[in-house]
């Protein structure tokens, strides 16, 4: 029976991908940076364990405790939606320290017993911010853009090991948290200065009024998808509108 580790597991894509994989016989290491009940069901298949990406201390004790694992999806990361110009540079730390830095960590941590057995797959989440263009969200897709370079080198770097290395590009989902951890409810004059905003309104009014958005379960059956692929694919976009764009691009 095979393990899968999810970062970022308590909602959204993490824990509709812990589980689909749970649903398919897997066994399963949740894991959130604040371990709560009730947010997956009960099972000996399925473990919730404590893990911030942005810190090295409860990434080894997470994987002590995991064992052997044969999927690591990095998922965990923290939404950012405003103007650059009116970004902190703290703020942009912040968001590379979880979207970029915290998956290479885990990364990091895995990699040894992956090339020690010689298999391994490890899925990356990044967005369909990489292959178009959303307003607000130059910091968030510069994260975004870095994992997407960081896995294509290190595709090559464990090939000869047997083991993997893939991104999955979710497109927008209206029944995450992204917006509200987004803008942490600020209003959209709130969210841009007032030069901007007149920019801001209309780009935000093409995007919502887009036809078609991806759900939880696109994605985690898309980190299945690549999970399982044996073709040597790099890059699969989950839902939709990702495929759209992706297509396009």
């Amino acid at each position: 029976m095979k393990t899968v580790l999810i970062t970022g597991a308590s909602s959204g894509y993490g824990r509709a991908t812990a589980l689909y994989f749970h649903s398919q016989g897997w066994n399963v290491i949740a894991t959130m940076r604040t371990p709560r009940a009730g947010i997956l069901p009960e099972s000996d298949r399925l473990r919730v364990v404590e893990l911030d990406v942005t810190k090295p201390e409860t990434i080894a004790a997470a994987f002590e405790a995991a064992g052997p694992v044969d999927v690591l999806v990095n998922n965990a990361g923290v939404p950012s939606m405003s103007v650059f110009e009116d970004t902190p540079m703290a703020r942009v730390r912040e968001v590379f320290e979880t979207n970029t830095f915290g998956v290479m960590a885990t990364t990091q941590a895995v990699l040894p017993q992956f090339r020690e057995r010689g298999s391994g797959v490890v899925v990356n989440v990044t967005s369909s911010v990489v292959l178009g263009h959303m307003p607000l969200s130059a910091v968030y897709k510069a994260s975004k853009m870095a994992v997407e370079g960081f896995t294509a080198s290190l595709a090559l770097e464990l090939a000869p090991f047997g083991v993997q290395a893939k991104t999955v590009q979710p497109g927008a989902c209206l029944t995450t948290n992204f917006a509200a951890g987004a803008t942490k409810g600020a209003s959209p004059d709130e969210l841009v200065p007032a030069p901007y905003a007149p920019w801001a309104k209309q780009a935000m009014g093409g995007f919502t009024s887009q036809d078609l958005f991806t759900k939880e379960s696109d994605v985690a059956e898309t980190v299945w998808r690549a999970a399982h692929d044996t073709t040597g694919r790099l890059r699969f976009p989950a839902g939709p509108d990702a495929v759209r764009l992706a297509e396009a691009k």
